[in-house]
């Protein structure tokens, strides 16, 4: 039989009617073997479904809807879950995890989400976390206590046994998805702001539970009121977690938002809310707070950080760095999600199957997957295209969730009454599925598929990409590889950081993806492939070292004299560098016992890791290293801890919240962060300074910079960082640190550590360099850019000093005027101070105003400022920071005008 032409393609379904073979077999289908469910409302144990081998006399009463699939019974604490606060929740190995270990956000391998059918397991349901899972023992669920508040005349403060004993409790399936499902997609085209979500982060389960309607009636909402705010037991950097949903829909039974304490039968797992939480069906997953413990009725939505800065959709003209500065934007609720929009995708053929060709003539193949729709709106349509929309063909559409309408009138399930009979809301997934003639497929290029819900809204063709990567649903698309007598599909993308997916690949050889055409290159369009430069492969190991050492050796080294750390397995012993490291023995030392690899691979150079060669002393055996990876990085004391007095931990890294940002430039801006209270001291020795970290959204890779503050040593509660930013521009990219932190709004964590560095002024012309003390008489401080910070933190030690000797010289290179960071700071430090503090500006591109220093910094301005060194005795200290040709320049001059190298210091 010959190839089937494209134009034929939408009457496949009368061309396959007969000898059809299906690739692959049809999974397995939902449980649906029942039993009497009328159990008890306080019951928390699931009905177990009976055996498949039945009294063929007394044969099992069927239910007309499908029951859970079992859930593994040997999933167990992971191991890499064994040093996270997330310690006690159990989690199946099968899911994917989208943001490194902690916290916990997965999805599962879409295959297998698709062949548990209509019901998720636990196990496979997908998770979106935002910090640590709380834990509360089974001995605490019928005492956990939430309330009903604010606007109502009648305030509830309530446990869950009460919410069991005086509500009438309800079972119905409800599909949950993330509104970054399909992230993946937009990351490829353009970096956003979220995760890479593949196409499995949705599931379906069964919940009992409360209708909110009716708690919500009883606090008797007053007049005026509007919306109804939820917050979780969560408690994370921004606050408790929290977000709201209009008060109409809480009360319309039509729309079925549930207070819910059962999934499948079972009490909530950790993951999914346990023992409490609001589920809300047609919506996305981010309104559905877990371990609920207030609702509260007010006029105006939720002021809650993640209510605001959370699941967005953004107009697309607004990209990461223009978002931090648009707080009323992100306050818009004009741009909140709250039902979700119409998707669908292909499920199989999956991701790099393979499918032989050579089989009978009229073969066929079952391609198939899931749609979905929001506000309670049924997919009424899914079409298939082979030629990229030229024609296409419809699918059969299968709803389980209507089996659940069948239900008999009263019969209940896991304790809660199955009564969908009356109810016209879809809120659940659908299927759908086609018989394709494997030779229309040897003929594609591509198979596609779009959905249609009710209300007539299609899936479009194109992508609507938004700052935070949400509600991403063009058509589906799986390309065809002819390969021998095979054909091979290939999905978008794949979840997280796994490679493949043909975005990634047409991207990678230079393809546009916003073209049009899903990057394919168009009649006359040159192709260009992306020059990706080849990673310069850098040993760090010394090939004659064949050392096998334990985690209990490694563990011995973890103090201050003989700190030995970890990088990619290997064992390095940094006694011999605590003296000569640039950032200062505490850079090794807050490493000791540790593995060091994401800092030291993320903020080192080429030459950095070559020197590794002579320190490496061996390898941590593989156990040690599995040890290791689940002991996690150090971290601050617990929630209940006492408050500590200082801020910063030269081994912990220690989170503060952005609360300001300050431009002082067209290009710096002063970051101000709340520390963990309003008395916390920061704990930075003057000269010396901290590290930053933030993550990529999207790589989860870590991003670490060193900065001296502008805040003095004395300050509490806060900590001001001047930052000059490196902006992108169409030559160049921009600093991914400034880039990431400039994009972030205020109310968002960064990670800090330290001190670091290996020079401390102590007072009075004493100074500390690598922890040998020295007196000074007179600094010469030179700068560029925002260079100035280390520089103007000693300078404001001498001269806020009245009893302080030590003079100053500073030269302070910049291109233009308005460059000058600190301007105003360091001109006033000349009242009463001009016999120790000479200033001098040099600027490269003056303005015609300009009355000062005009050209670079050179040998002259040097020699005439600062003459020659007064003193062999090293009484005179250099102290650089600024760009690296400055810094070379300075080293040069200063060298060859017989400076020695111990009385220079290079911030």
């Amino acid at each position: 039989m010959e190839a089937c032409k494209p134009e034929s393609f939408p009457l496949l379904n009368d061309l396959c009617q007969s000898q059809s073979q299906i690739f692959p077999p049809t999974p397995p289908d939902t449980d649906k073997e029942y039993s009497d469910s009328s159990s008890d409302p306080s019951d928390t144990e699931a009905i177990k479904p009976q055996s498949h081998h039945h009294d063929t006399l007394n044969p099992p009463l069927l239910p007309p809807y499908p029951l859970p699939p079992s859930p593994r019974p040997d999933n167990t604490v992971l191991t890499e879950d064994l040093k996270t606060p997330d310690n006690h929740v159990v989690r199946d190995p099968r899911l994917i995890r989208l943001t490194g270990i902690h916290p916990f956000n997965v999805e599962a391998p879409l295959s297998e989400l698709y062949d548990e059918g209509f019901l998720t397991t636990k196990g496979l349901h997908y998770v979106r976390n935002h910090g640590a899972v709380p834990k509360v023992e089974d001995t605490e669920i019928l005492d956990w206590d939430f309330t009903v508040e604010g606007m109502v005349d009648n305030p509830i403060h309530m446990n869950l046994a009460q919410l069991l004993q005086d509500y009438q409790q309800l079972t119905y399936p409800i599909t949950l998805v993330c509104a970054g499902n399909r992230r993946k997609e937009q990351n490829i085209v353009r970096k956003t702001k979220g995760f890479s979500w593949g196409a499995a982060g949705l599931s379906t389960a069964l919940w009992t539970g409360v209708a909110i309607g009716d708690l919500i009636r009883a606090a008797m909402p007053r007049r005026g009121a509007r919306y109804v705010c939820f917050e979780g037991a969560d408690k994370l950097p921004n606050g408790y977690y929290g977000t709201s949903i209009k008060l109409s829909w809480a009360l319309d039974a039509e729309r079925g938002v549930m207070l819910a304490h059962k999934m499948n039968g079972e009490t909530l797992p950790p993951d999914h809310g346990k023992p409490l939480r609001v589920v809300i069906p047609g919506q996305i997953g981010g309104r559905s707070v877990k371990w609920l413990k207030k609702i509260i009725i007010t006029k105006e939505p939720s002021d809650n950080w993640y209510h605001i800065y959370d699941n967005r959709v953004l107009p697309t003209m607004i990209d990461p760095e223009m978002s931090a500065d648009l707080p009323e934007v992100w306050k818009d609720e004009r741009n909140a999600i709250y039902d979700l929009n119409t998707n669908s995708a292909t499920c199989f053929p999956a991701h790099d199957e393979i499918l032989p060709l050579g089989g009978p003539e009229h073969a066929v193949y079952k391609v198939r997957g899931y749609g979905y729709a929001g506000g309670g709106k049924r997919i009424s349509r899914v079409e298939i295209t082979l030629d990229k929309g030229k024609t296409w063909a419809l699918a059969n559409v299968s709803y389980p969730e209507d089996q659940y309408r069948l239900a008999a009138e009263g019969e209940t399930l896991y304790g809660g009454l199955v009564d969908l009979s009356w109810r016209e809301s879809c809120f659940c997934w659908c299927f759908w599925e086609l018989d394709i003639p494997i030779t229309q497929l040897q003929a594609a290029d591509d198979i596609m598929v779009r959905a249609m819900d009710e209300a007539m809204m299609v899936q479009p063709r194109d992508m609507y990409w938004s700052v935070l990567g949400m509600m991403n649903n063009p058509w589906f698309r799986v390309v065809i590889h002819k390969e021998g007598h095979t054909l091979r599909f290939e999905h978008p993308t794949q979840p997280a950081l796994m490679p493949g997916g043909w975005m990634e690949r047409v991207k990678k050889s230079g393809g546009n993806l916003t073209n049009g055409y899903w990057g394919e290159q168009l009649a006359g369009e040159a192709e260009v492939a992306e020059i990706v430069a080849e990673a310069k492969e850098i040993c760090m190991t010394n090939s004659k070292v064949d050392r096998i050492i334990s985690l209990e050796e490694l563990k011995s080294h973890d103090g201050e004299t003989e700190p030995w750390f970890v990088v990619n397995g290997e064992v390095y012993d940094g006694t011999a560098f605590l003296e000569g490291h640039p950032g200062g023995p505490t850079s090794i030392t807050g490493a000791a016992g540790q593995d060091a690899s994401e800092e030291f691979l993320a903020i080192h150079s080429e030459n950095a890791k070559a020197m590794m060669v002579d320190y490496h002393i061996g390898t941590l055996d593989k156990t040690s290293q599995s040890l290791l990876a689940a002991d996690g990085e150090p971290t601050a004391a617990s929630e209940n801890a006492p408050p500590r007095e200082v801020f910063l931990d030269h081994k912990v890294w220690t989170k503060a919240i952005l609360s300001a940002k300050t431009s002082v430039s067209h290009d710096s801006k002063i970051f101000t962060f709340d520390l963990e209270h309003a008395d916390q001291a920061i704990g930075l020795p003057i000269g010396q300074h901290l590290m930053m970290r933030l993550r990529d959204p999207v790589t989860r890779e870590a991003i670490l910079r060193a900065y001296t503050p502008l805040s003095p040593s004395t300050d509490r509660g806060k900590l001001d960082v001047l930052i000059k930013l490196y902006r992108a521009t169409a030559t160049q990219q921009g600093g991914r640190m400034t880039t990431a932190l400039d994009s972030i709004p205020l109310g968002h964590f960064v990670d800090f550590k330290g001190p670091t560095g290996k020079f401390e002024y102590l007072g009075r012309g004493r100074i500390s360099i690598s922890g040998r003390e020295r007196k000074v008489r007179r600094f010469v401080m030179v700068c560029g850019g925002s260079g100035i910070t280390p520089i103007f933190a000693v300078l404001r030690a001498v001269l806020g000093d009245r009893d302080d000797p030590t003079s100053c010289v500073v030269l302070d290179g910049n291109r233009t005027e308005e460059d000058i960071l600190c301007k105003a700071e360091l001109d006033a430090f000349l009242v009463d101070n001009e016999h120790r503090y000479k200033l001098n500006y040099l600027l490269s591109q003056p303005g015609p105003a300009w009355t000062g220093g005009r050209g670079r910094i050179d040998r002259d301005l040097i020699v005439r400022e600062v003459g020659p060194c007064q003193s062999t005795d090293g009484a005179d200290m250099l102290l650089v920071c600024g760009p690296k040709p400055l810094e070379e320049s300075v080293l040069s001059i200063f060298t060859d005008m017989g400076w020695k190298k111990d009385d220079m210091v290079f911030f």
